[in-house]
């Protein structure tokens, strides 16, 4: 039953890829960017990370794809510019698609197995652990520093697409609260006594 777990949920995978990249509607991409990702969720929990599937079901699935699916849904986009963009690159994404397959085709003819040095690059893990508490000594303990550096990347870079892409608008009224708190009481409200019939 495991062994055909696995491979529904490696082949689902597989054909899911293919279908964000093949699939002509942004929105079918993003259903299938969906499919991928819990197809992934499930080879974790094969594996017994528990958490790893549940953080990959929470975060990319969603919010990730879900953010995706509303962004592509609400844009108006020009599907016949689209594809004329699309067979402007054709060319150069054929050579780039070409070059990575060749580079894979490489890289899978030299690997060889690792055998006792891929055991001895393990990290040591105390037995009897559950699989977030295992996650959390490795993170917060031998890559502490790595954890850091990565959290304050995605930091600037949050603060960088937020700078790149906040507008001004002149045109419309904004609230100041230091002006609001250093108002005048005495100034803020004014007593007036209209006749009847005239209004203010």
């Amino acid at each position: 039953m495991m062994t055909f777990a696995f491979y529904l949920f490696a082949v689902t995978a597989v054909v899911s890829g293919v279908g964000v990249v093949i699939s002509r509607h942004p929105v079918h991409s993003v259903l299938w960017l969906i499919l991928a990702f819990l197809c992934a969720a499930g080879l974790f929990v094969l594996l017994g990370a528990e958490f790893v599937a549940m953080l990959l079901v929470i975060v990319y699935v969603g919010a990730v794809a879900v953010l995706f699916l509303f962004v592509v849904m609400m844009l108006d986009i020009d599907f016949a510019r689209l594809k004329a963009e699309f067979a402007r690159y054709l060319p150069l994404a054929l050579v780039m698609g070409l070059v990575i397959l060749t580079m894979l085709a490489l890289a899978y003819g030299a690997w060889e197995p690792a055998g006792a040095a891929a055991e001895m690059r393990q990290v040591p893990i105390a037995g009897n652990t559950l699989n977030t508490h295992a996650l959390g000594m490795v993170l917060y303990d031998r890559y502490l520093l790595a954890f850091q550096l990565a959290g304050l990347i995605l930091l600037v870079a949050m603060i960088g697409a937020i700078l790149l892409t906040m507008r001004h608008r002149r045109d419309i009224k904004r609230q100041d609260v230091l002006q609001q708190m250093w108002r005048d009481p005495a100034k803020a409200m004014r007593m007036t006594d209209p006749k009847p019939g005239q209004g203010l």
